[in-house]
């Protein structure tokens, strides 16, 4: 017996109009199913920022309404937020082997000591909740055991494809269940949120099997050490240059905790193939010949750029660049940092190094194209269509391509952070928000830097600080000591006396001139201090540095 299901509505916490942070609520009748929970890594404006989570405020209000979080794939921009969520939520986290394994090694990293309900499950798996059911389908991706969520209402399924492209030469651990997803697709999709990261890029994304010839010349060539750069979690990248290694005679090291970590718990799930004697440790691969080496990388947060300009600086404790290395960049670069990118591939070929970057060849997006997306909609043929995981012109070429496919353009919603989409009765309609945005890590703390701590940070990046010293007696009406300016990141003091001297003569003024007011106001004083410096400093240097007045009173 089917139960009639009254609401259905999707939200999303994150994942929309960005780069990461994916995290997509389903809510049906009263209970709500999250899908994804993670990471963004901080844009350029957000100083000294780890990293960056959604909003946990709606779960947190309605905590007894989540029936778990469902995990589609092991990577950072998927699972990094699930130990902050889990410590404001108790509830099971669904999973495949791989992917658990991966949330749990999260978990661990992130110091998080709670228990936790791991529920792992396969492509095979049906859970039931009563009201719903939930399937799953495995989908291509950079990284095994990747499937796609289907939630099964009366009014036809919500299907979630997580990351995915169609690699037709993709291999055994990789292949992606077509038939099951056609069938779901038979049996009526009645929304699809489907992932944009390529929607701009027209025709199918490159086959992984273009990567493994580069690779293989790349090789052949090199007359030196290979050091090859990659995402951690990038799976199957990694396992291609394993492979390329064994083939042209050489040994591998992992660099990097981050990386020998995810390695580990590759080899140990099988989920990588590798010959016991092709991995060495860092130091056994110093003895051999530079011809019989390759280095295999990533920095602590999983990709290796910075580790690379460590290298090439010849500041890293145990592998640095040389004359005549190869340097094997297979990984794109995250969005935003391509800029740091081309400074790190200039400083390599300063030290020597032989730099290999094509995005054509040794990096392949491991997400679909144009003609993929098409393929995955005509597959679901979704009465509704919701374009997730992108920046906002990815999820509007995305709906592009979604016209294409028949979906009505009235039946296409790009959602904004919050936006609470209704499907019940088979309308589609947007009239609610609810909290959503930005939480900001920064070291141990968790959301007690906002938009004016980095505003702040801001300010002091730009123009600096002054510190104006003043000691007085309030008593005596008489200033003791001071004014005292010390200039950080504002003016060399040495070569702006004139400057000094003048605003340190304007603000006696003002202290001498509310010393001898009746009512004596501190806050007003400081106040006023810091109006004066704003304006008078501006006009002399059209800088607007950070003004810190300190008062001290003595009594004598």
């Amino acid at each position: 017996m089917i139960i009639k299901n009254e609401n259905v509505k999707i939200i999303a916490l994150g994942g929309v109009g960005e780069m990461g942070k994916n995290m997509y609520v389903t809510e049906v009748d009263n209970d709500i199913f999250v899908m994804d929970a993670g990471l963004m890594f901080p844009e350029d404006d957000m100083l000294g920022i780890d990293i960056v989570i959604p909003d946990f405020s709606y779960l947190s209000a309605n905590s007894k309404r989540v029936k778990g979080v469902f995990l589609t794939h092991g990577h950072e921009d998927h699972i990094g937020a699930l130990t902050y969520l889990l410590r404001k939520l108790t509830v099971p986290v669904y999973g495949t082997k791989l992917t658990l394994a991966l949330a749990k090694e999260k978990i661990k990293e992130q110091e998080f000591t709670g228990k936790v309900d791991f529920q792992e499950i396969t492509a095979d798996t049906e859970l039931d909740f009563g009201n719903v059911s939930i399937s799953f389908f495995k989908t291509n991706h950079s990284i095994p055991d990747s499937v796609g969520i289907c939630i099964h209402t009366s009014e036809g399924a919500i299907v979630y494809t997580g990351d995915f492209k169609f690699d037709q030469a993709a291999a055994r651990l990789y292949k992606p269940e077509i038939g099951r997803m056609a069938s779901i697709g038979e049996r009526g999709v009645l929304c699809l949120l489907s992932d944009s990261t390529e929607a701009e890029k027209p025709g199918y994304t490159p086959s992984e099997s273009l990567v493994v010839e580069e690779l293989s010349r790349v090789f052949y060539n090199a007359n030196g050490r290979i050091i090859a750069a990659c995402f951690a979690s990038d799976l199957n990248r990694i396992q291609h240059l394993i492979d390329t290694a064994i083939s042209h005679g050489r040994k591998v090291a992992v660099v990097g905790e981050n990386l020998k970590r995810v390695i580990e718990i590759a080899l140990e799930l099988g989920y990588l193939q590798v010959e016991s004697d092709c991995l060495l440790s860092v130091e056994d691969i110093k003895r051999l010949a530079d011809t019989e080496v390759v280095f295999l990388i990533a920095d602590s947060q999983g990709e290796p750029i910075e580790v690379l300009q460590k290298m090439a600086k010849k500041a890293h404790p145990q592998v640095n660049i040389q004359e005549g290395d190869t340097v094997l960049f297979a990984a794109s670069p995250l969005r935003g940092r391509e800029v740091f990118l081309y400074k790190t591939m200039d400083m390599l070929y300063r030290a020597g190094a032989n730099v290999v970057a094509s995005k054509n060849s040794v990096q392949v997006s491991s997400h679909g194209s144009q003609e993929e997306l098409k393929f995955m909609i005509n597959l679901m043929n979704p009465k509704f269509f919701i374009p997730v995981h992108g920046e906002y012109k990815m999820l509007k070429a995305h709906k592009k391509v979604a016209q294409s496919c028949g979906v009505p353009e009235e039946n296409i919603f790009i959602p904004n952070l919050g936006d609470v989409i209704d499907l019940s009765g088979g309308i589609l309609k947007s009239t609610q928000k609810v909290q959503a945005g930005n939480t900001l890590i920064d070291g141990i703390g968790v959301g007690d830097v906002g938009n004016i701590v980095l505003r702040d940070r801001r300010l002091l990046s730009q123009d600096g600080v002054l510190i104006v010293v003043v000691t007085l007696n309030k008593a005596d009406r008489k200033i003791i000591s001071g004014p005292e300016i010390l200039s950080r990141g504002f003016v060399y003091v040495r070569e702006s006396e004139k400057l000094m001297v003048d605003s340190a003569a304007y603000i006696k003024e003002i202290v001498e001139k509310n010393l001898l007011k009746e009512q004596f106001d501190w806050t007003g004083l400081k106040q006023e201090m810091r109006d004066f410096l704003h304006q008078y400093l501006f006009e002399k240097t059209k800088r607007r540095p950070m003004i810190l007045p300190i008062l001290m009173e003595v009594k004598r």
